[in-house]
């Protein structure tokens, strides 16, 4: 299972206990998850007072998925490379191979053998590559696996497996009807403990993350839940559990699901062999922040702020700018729910939309044609977006005292004018304008958010500067609209431009 949010991240592992098939006629094929079948199970929305025959007649089509994977590693041999190497046995100086299993859950969709699992838990987790795969029936029966496709994107793979008989199978249910408290199960196999079934509710039902979307659940999912399904009351898969939020590596009521709606399309598609595309601008946001509106005089909770602007792709040609605010794709708000990545993610590659910006102050639309977004592998090889590559301490020059002192006491920052002698010095071109920071404050909000001795202010408030007086204007400015915070275009050597608020003190 994954970690959401980077805080870490492993395979969730599947299984399912032993249940039996009963009401279908011979010859007939029916979901597990039939609506005649769970009237019977729940007769009504809610929880039932037992979650026994729901989860007797659903479990069937849960199935555990082992993979055996050949993981390459470092060569642990100290003398390799030497006239030595063969002494203990280990004779290359190359990377070795070991063999690895990795385990997850995953279920049935159609009686033929089609299965609906994670792509991470049958991809080795990128470290090497799997060998075979293995599903596993609630009766013990094995199957060897084919994998039909994945997407790496959303986290998606579709496998298949010749049963020779009938399978029993479940349907996907519409997540957009879920609502926040609706009772909820999960079947899997957490730490390889077998077949498992917990129970809880939706905690939310759109968690965005970048492009994806996710429906947070307390129902307890683990290590091994990873693919397999999340359930209504109704027996219908809203849900794929996919991650946890976990600063411990257990399960704190925190998962995440992919939801039925984004999941079944993509699904499909991968049966039928066709290729899963996306819209793609091309741009770096960040979503505006209390402190980002504050400076900007901006609502709230509303739109995303640009950063930079990948050249060559639709952003570049629509002539978007670092430093919008966009609030609206193709007529859709911008939101924490409804972020700028999801809207134009799930936009066909070649339309054009409107979107609607605040740029310097003023509300303008521009029109775009949206991209295809690359393969993840393409977007790992550029170099478009922040690094944190380290800086050199170069820059050594004595800070000057300022005017009033209004930037040090506003801002904790003592700043100097630019010129090519201190732009060579901190490894920018020669030709950079702005103000060039000597000494940040560390109890100030700037030094809280990182700003460091030699990052170049080239902007306050979208207003280009070159000398303290200009900040120290822009500054009393701020304080004259009952603004409690700046925006700074800073330049850092190495990185592209980025903007950052700094609250007033």
């Amino acid at each position: 299972m994954r970690y959401a949010y980077g805080v870490t991240s492993a395979l969730l592992i599947g299984g399912a206990a032993v249940s039996v098939m009963t009401g279908i006629p011979a010859g007939a094929q029916v979901a597990q998850n039939d609506a005649t079948r769970m009237e019977a199970v729940v007769p009504r929305a809610g929880a039932p007072a037992s979650f026994a025959e729901l989860t007797q007649q659903l479990q069937p089509a849960v199935v555990n998925i082992a993979t055996r994977q050949r993981v390459r590693v470092a060569n642990g041999n100290p003398f390799a490379g030497t006239p030595f190497a063969d002494l203990f046995g280990g004779g290359g100086s190359g990377p070795a191979t070991r063999e690895a299993q990795s385990l997850g859950s995953g279920f049935i969709i159609t009686a033929d053998g089609y299965v609906v699992t994670n792509n991470h838990v049958i991809t080795a987790d990128g470290q090497g590559e799997v060998q075979s795969i293995t599903v596993t029936l609630a009766d013990g029966t094995e199957y060897a696996a084919k994998l039909v496709g994945r997407d790496t994107q959303s986290d998606l793979a579709v496998l298949k497996i010749e049963a020779g008989k009938p399978l029993p199978f479940v349907r996907f249910g519409n997540s957009q009807a879920a609502r926040v408290g609706d009772w909820v199960i999960a079947i899997g196999n957490p730490f390889g403990l077998g077949g498992t079934v917990t129970a809880g509710i939706v905690s939310a039902v759109h968690r965005s993350a970048g492009a994806s979307r996710y429906i947070q659940t307390d129902t307890s999912i683990n290590r091994g839940n990873s693919g397999g399904p999340l359930f209504d009351m109704k027996g219908n898969v809203i849900g794929i559990n996919n991650a946890i939020y976990s600063p411990t590596g257990g399960n704190v009521g925190i998962g995440f699901a992919i939801p039925a709606d984004i999941a079944s399309p993509i699904v499909e598609k991968l049966i039928k062999g066709q290729a899963i595309e996306r819209g793609y601008l091309g741009v770096q946001i960040v979503p505006v922040t209390d402190d980002i509106a504050d400076s900007l005089g901006l609502p709230r909770n509303r739109g995303e702020l640009v950063q930079t602007v990948q050249p060559g792709q639709a952003a570049a040609a629509a002539k978007m700018q670092p430093g919008d605010v966009v609030l609206k794709v193709d007529g859709q708000d911008v939101s924490p729910d409804n972020t700028l990545s999801f809207i134009v993610a799930n936009t066909a590659p070649g339309k054009r939309i409107p979107i609607e910006l605040i740029r310097d102050g003023k509300r303008m639309t521009i029109f775009a044609v949206v991209g295809k977004r690359p393969t993840e592998e393409e977007l790992a090889q550029q170099t478009f977006g922040p690094n944190d590559q380290e800086r050199d301490e170069q820059f050594n020059r004595t800070p000057e005292r300022q005017g009033e002192g209004l930037t040090e006491r506003a801002l904790g920052l003592s700043v100097l004018p630019m010129n090519p002698q201190i732009a060579g010095q901190i490894g920018l071109p020669a030709s950079t304008r702005g103000l060039v920071i000597a000494a940040v404050d560390g109890t100030s909000d700037a030094g809280t958010k990182g700003l460091q001795r030699g990052d170049v202010i080239l902007s306050v408030n979208y207003r280009e500067i070159t000398a303290v007086a200009e900040l120290e204007a822009a500054i009393r400015a701020a304080r004259a609209e009952n603004r409690s915070a700046v925006l700074l275009y800073l330049q850092r050597r190495g990185q592209p431009p980025a903007y950052v608020p700094v609250r007033l003190r």
